[in-house]
């Protein structure tokens, strides 16, 4: 168990790297024009935003890691039963995807001070997020009318089924992560639509990037662990 967990924090921690080491050598303050110079002696030039993402990132991982060593756990238990796997969340996984597509449009768009791709790029990306939230919704509620939702009461021995309550604790969580995305993508959006400049909103677009890989690839691991087969391999395989 420990092991597993291990190896699952390292690989989302080099995922995160990654995705930091993308933006961080993108140096936007470079690219909106020769007004500005960075001063040569300075010693920390990456801004405090990308630093504060970064520790964001590095505690949500550890969030997540935290909260799928739980669902390890768990399984291992006697009355685990594989999660009737909502079919929706096949489509709200696509529909993410192309969330991301969008958002590294923006991004691109951003980098050659191209306004009208950055605009089209932001309102697909923030339209697929929200389409990608009303499909979890919609599968919440395609497991409450079939009578699987976890309820204090225990409603009988599926209702009360723990893998239930893991999807709702999986879904909800990435959903808030998102919904925080969309805060700061929303503010970002309104700048582009009352026509500020490009290289006013670079840095906001390039974190919006980066926050929107992380979250795909949080959701493709959330999205693997609660497909039953898979579920079944790591109860059977793993421990």
């Amino acid at each position: 168990m420990t092991a597993s967990l291990i190896v699952l924090t390292a690989l989302m921690a080099v995922a995160v790297f990654w995705l930091l080491r993308q933006t961080v050598n993108v140096r936007p303050w470079v690219e909106e024009g020769p007004t500005k110079v960075v001063p040569v002696q300075a010693s920390f030039p990456v801004p405090a935003v990308k630093v504060g993402l970064g520790v964001f990132l590095a505690v949500a991982t550890s969030l997540f890691a935290l909260m799928v060593s739980a669902y390890f756990m768990r399984m291992m238990a006697g009355d685990w039963n594989s999660l009737i796997f909502p079919s929706v969340l096949w489509l709200n996984t696509g529909v993410l995807i192309l969330s991301d597509v969008a958002m590294r449009s923006a991004r691109r768009a951003a980098r050659v001070a191209d306004a009208h791709g950055v605009r089209n790029g932001l309102i697909a990306a923030g339209l697929c997020s929200f389409a990608f939230l009303a499909g979890q919704v919609w599968a919440w509620q395609q497991l409450n009318t079939s009578g699987y939702f976890a309820t204090a009461s225990g409603a009988g021995a599926v209702a009360a089924s723990p893998a239930n309550g893991f999807f709702y604790l999986f879904t909800a969580l990435h959903g808030l992560h998102l919904l925080g995305g969309l805060w700061v993508w929303g503010g970002t959006t309104a700048k582009v639509w009352r026509g500020a400049e490009v290289a006013s909103v670079r840095l906001s677009v390039e974190l919006c990037t980066v926050y929107w890989h992380y979250l795909l690839l949080v959701w493709l691991v959330l999205f693997a662990l609660l497909i039953p087969a898979v579920s079944e391999l790591c109860r059977g395989r793993l421990f």
